[in-house]
């Protein structure tokens, strides 16, 4: 084990072990992640309206912009139950009590299957043998902690320097199925020792989680839990980060580069999928249209479809771009496919080319498909990041709970 995620960054500790709310004993099921400092906080949440009740404690604690500590438990999401804030509040104060700080200062997250009752005892009998054994190598097994139907544990780090100090910064992430943008089935753990106001955190997130996490799409669902959350402990002491300038684009091109490689991660590890595909919008009118095509075919059941069964149809993305609502000329529209087996272009000026099918197919086999778009009117450029729509994600999600 060595020091990764999120506890790449100076003064942070984790762990995650087995409490019993799962019933599988090899699956870790509750997660604890502490600064040894106070930090700026900021999180960011699903847009569903209906809501787990940790996000509403998680929002309460995080209105004066600070926390030390993260609470996650997987298996049960605690939602739609009647008595949700209570345990979640629970959870807050008995991870406040075995940490001996304010539980104002923690953040709560749950995951798993929504409207089961989540008992607090498995929690209470082991949030002390949780505390107990944090540690500087623990980020692995927090991250397993936090896992329902991901089959690979999705963690990233680096470091970046500000006026001559370097700092670091490293992150977990978990979702699978469930996932559209606006936050999708995700929770996401990042922390970094940097030195910014929690003004100045809670801008860059929003910013960063606009152009990663809310620009993933596995099938089409929106779920209730979703969380983005981010904590600075200031332990690197750079010049603390007040306002927008070159420090401030330093810290949110590093935590960009987590975002994406978190967002590109969870996408990859959808329900059930065979490839990654990204599709890249090019020269578009505008940033808002760009984002809104990306999303939009990325999103696409039936373009998910064709990519599973290695079928470039074009046609496809077309229609996607077309009701993605952006305002844009339909006529100059440009389609390719690319992977490590080649690129080849399927569509010219909204219209169909001749090409090779058999070398479009073999470009569709790989792992990891681009569908590129250009829309050859403008300069604006987006990314957006899916799967396949296979059908062992109908064979996971018709079984869930069970």
């Amino acid at each position: 084990m060595s020091q990764t995620g999120v506890c790449y960054p100076k003064g942070f500790l984790a762990n995650g072990i087995h409490c019993g709310i799962r019933k599988n004993k090899s699956k870790k099921d509750l997660c604890l992640i502490y600064s040894e400092k106070l930090c700026a906080a900021a999180s960011v949440y699903t847009q569903n309206k209906v809501k787990g009740a940790p996000i509403a404690i998680t929002k309460a604690h995080l209105a004066n912009g600070l926390a030390q500590a993260i609470i996650v438990n997987s298996g049960n999401a605690n939602t739609c139950n009647s008595n949700g804030k209570e345990i979640a509040n629970q959870m807050a104060e008995l991870t406040a009590d075995a940490l001996a700080i304010a539980k104002e200062d923690i953040i709560v997250a749950s995951t798993g299957v929504i409207g089961q009752k989540l008992d607090i005892t498995p929690i209470k009998n082991h949030i002390q043998e949780l505390s107990d054994s944090l540690s500087v190598d623990g980020s692995v097994a927090a991250c397993e902690a936090i896992m329902t139907t991901d089959t690979v544990i999705k963690e990233f780090h680096g470091s970046f320097v500000i006026d001559g100090k370097e700092c670091r910064i490293g992150g977990i992430a978990k979702g699978s199925g469930m996932i559209h943008p606006n936050m999708a089935t995700m929770l996401s753990f990042i922390t970094s020792d940097v030195d910014i106001t929690s003004e100045m955190l809670s801008l860059v997130v929003k910013e960063v989680a606009d152009d990663t996490f809310n620009m993933v799409s596995v099938d089409g669902d929106t779920s209730t839990n979703d969380m983005l959350s981010v904590l600075c402990n200031g332990q690197a002491d750079n010049p603390q980060i007040r306002e927008k300038g070159n420090n401030y684009a330093i810290f949110k091109e590093a935590l960009y580069r987590v975002a994406k490689h978190l967002a590109k991660a969870m996408a990859k590890d959808g329900e059930g999928a065979t490839k990654l595909l990204t599709c890249k919008v090019v020269n578009a009118p505008d940033k808002e249209a760009a984002k809104g095509i990306a999303k939009s075919v990325i999103a696409s059941s039936l373009v998910k479809s064709a990519m599973f069964g290695n079928d470039a149809n074009w046609g496809r993305i077309l229609c996607a771009i077309g009701y993605s609502g952006a305002n844009y000329d339909e006529t100059t529209i440009d389609v390719s496919f690319q992977s490590e087996a080649g690129k080849i272009a399927v569509c010219k000026q909204s219209e169909g080319v001749d090409f090779d099918e058999e070398q479009a197919t073999n470009i569709l086999k790989q792992e990891e498909v681009e569908i590129l778009v250009d829309m050859n009117q403008g300069d604006a450029t987006a990314e957006s990041w899916g799967c396949d729509l296979t059908y062992d994600y109908v064979k996971i999600n018709g079984d869930y709970r069970t």
